[in-house]
């Protein structure tokens, strides 16, 4: 078994400066750490129990299937923070057929970003054993 210690998700964007203003400034993520120096630098940002690693240039776009998955407190205010930094929505926030409320937003490379709200009712919220 691979004891697994840290991870965290490695994204080499097409323009490193604008995507560290989108993930620090417009979604404002909080920086873990920053590495390097000159335009192609990394920088590590806190998501939630994880880390998203912005770092080099990519030639091309990320691959079309990438997606990241944030847990947020309240969907609605998200929504409306995002809207007023200029991010781009591609959903407002809905609740899904599964319970959860979900919006969608796009990184300035079209990475989709899902962020999520656990309605206090939602099966994940429950802890069997406890009141």
């Amino acid at each position: 078994m691979v004891h697994v210690l840290g991870s965290r998700v490695l994204l080499t964007p097409a323009d490193p400066e604008r995507s560290r203003a989108f993930y620090g400034g417009t979604l404002g993520l909080a920086v873990h750490r920053e590495f390097g120096t000159g335009p192609d630098r990394g920088t590590v940002y806190f998501l939630g129990g994880g880390f998203l690693e912005v770092s080099g240039r990519a030639e091309g776009p990320p691959a079309p299937g990438l997606r990241l998955w944030l847990q947020v407190a309240d969907a609605q205010a998200a929504y409306e923070e995002l809207l007023a930094r200029g991010a781009e929505v591609l959903r407002p926030p809905l609740r899904e057929p599964w319970g959860l409320i979900e919006m969608w937003i796009a990184d300035p490379d079209g990475v989709r970003i899902a962020l999520v709200e656990v309605p206090a009712d939602h099966p994940l919220r429950f802890r069997p054993g406890t009141d």
